[in-house]
């Protein structure tokens, strides 16, 4: 099975890119379900369902197109499903701070139940093999990350937290119970947490095998929003999944010449090229800006057909090798790339803001840095079987 994942700052068509992604690849003959992660769903209106997407209390698939369904993950309904001890309990503690019944019940909503709910959706999926293709509309960029980097941390919590916080608890739960101001969590709570860990296990490998899973970012022309994709890059790259295309939407077309968008047009084509520029060697894309607003399977499927130009399948593996990766070795940061058929004395390399820049001849590749490594500068670098590796320690 497949699973692309699109992923960009709220506003820029996701949607939109994500449903005529899942459009073309069901004409293609993929049995294909695209699931919204978003919080604010909007997939159903993007299909231009009447009423929305579900009615009733089912929150199953629901086919819209020949081998096409659509998803939205509706909390409430999951927390019915699979988060009652754990919001049960977090709601009776909640009460107790003077909460009324209905702002406790939307207090114990706390962030990642949604995208741990859609991580149990896709893994149940892989497992039963129900689809050849998942498309993940997910949430704005930061809810993404999270999304991606759930399963690592609360793999870390119940290998080295969650045992033995259960035998604490049952061992002091008849004191508090006598003499706390709260209740205890009771034994329920922590076998309702260990099930939805079983429902998510192995889903982190999946995420980082580029061979199944390849994110997709998608951004505009505008210089905001291609910052926001930029650091996007970085720390899917440092999570360790594979971005294998950037998709800039909304490009207006070259041959408008009214001179109200003369300086639109002049700024898009200065910010297009260092999309290119910074993202390569992963490939662009892009979706002209429409004279009317997308909706529907018609809207979608003229989307689709310009973006992928009736030719290319989305579900092809394009790439498998990371733009780069991050690591700490003997104390100090490294920063690792492909530089293959490179002489090392053709290598240039210099800091610029949070980027490391490195040259090669007249080609230049950016390296977006995170947070822990941006103050950092590099003092160091030596090819190892077509791998540039550098150094980065601090300046002081």
């Amino acid at each position: 099975m497949r699973i692309l994942l699109f992923s960009g700052k709220g506003g820029v068509g996701k949607t939109s890119v994500a449903a005529a992604t899942g459009v073309r690849l069901a004409e293609l003959g993929y049995k294909t379900l695209v699931m919204s992660v978003d919080p604010a769903h909007s997939l159903g209106d993007s299909f231009d369902l009447e009423g929305g997407l579900f009615h009733g209390t089912t929150a199953d698939p629901k086919s819209v197109h020949p081998n096409l369904w659509i998803q939205e993950v509706n909390i409430q309904r999951e927390i019915k499903r699979h988060w009652n001890e754990v919001a049960g309990y977090i709601t009776s503690v909640l009460r107790t701070t003077g909460l009324s019944d209905v702002e406790a019940e939307e207090m114990a909503i706390f962030p990642g139940m949604e995208e741990l709910s859609a991580m149990m959706y896709v893994n149940q999926y892989r497992k039963e093999k129900q689809f050849d293709v998942i498309v993940l509309d997910c949430a704005p960029t930061a809810e993404s990350l999270r999304f991606v980097s759930l399963p690592t941390t609360l793999d870390w919590y119940v290998k080295h937290v969650f045992s033995l916080e259960r035998r604490v608890m049952k061992a002091v739960r008849p004191i508090i119970k006598t003499f706390g101001p709260i209740e205890a969590p009771p034994d329920s709570y922590f076998g309702n947490i260990q099930d939805l860990f079983q429902k998510i296990q192995g889903i982190d490998a999946v995420l980082q095998d580029p061979e199944t899973t390849s994110v997709r970012l998608v951004t505009n022309p505008e210089k905001m929003v291609l910052r926001e994709t930029q650091r996007a890059f970085v720390y899917f790259c440092l999570h360790g999944l594979t971005v294998d295309q950037v998709i800039v939407n909304r490009v207006l077309p070259e041959e408008i010449t009214d001179p109200f968008f003369e300086n639109w047009l002049k700024t898009q084509r200065g910010i297009l090229g260092e999309i290119e520029a910074y993202f390569a060697p992963v490939p662009m894309s892009t979706v002209p800006l429409f004279n009317h607003e997308v909706l529907g399977v018609a809207g979608l499927q003229e989307l689709s057909d310009r973006l992928y130009r009736k030719t290319v399948d989305p579900a092809l593996v394009t790439r498998t090798e990371k733009a780069y990766s991050f690591s700490m070795v003997d104390g100090h940061y490294e920063v690792r790339m492909r530089m293959p058929f490179v002489q090392k004395a053709e290598i240039g390399l210099f800091k610029k803001s949070e980027e490391l820049v490195v040259e090669v001849g007249t080609l230049r590749r950016h390296v977006g840095l995170p947070t822990t490594m941006a103050s950092l500068v590099p003092v160091k670098a030596r090819l190892e079987h077509d791998m540039l590796i550098v150094e980065m320690r601090s300046a002081t």
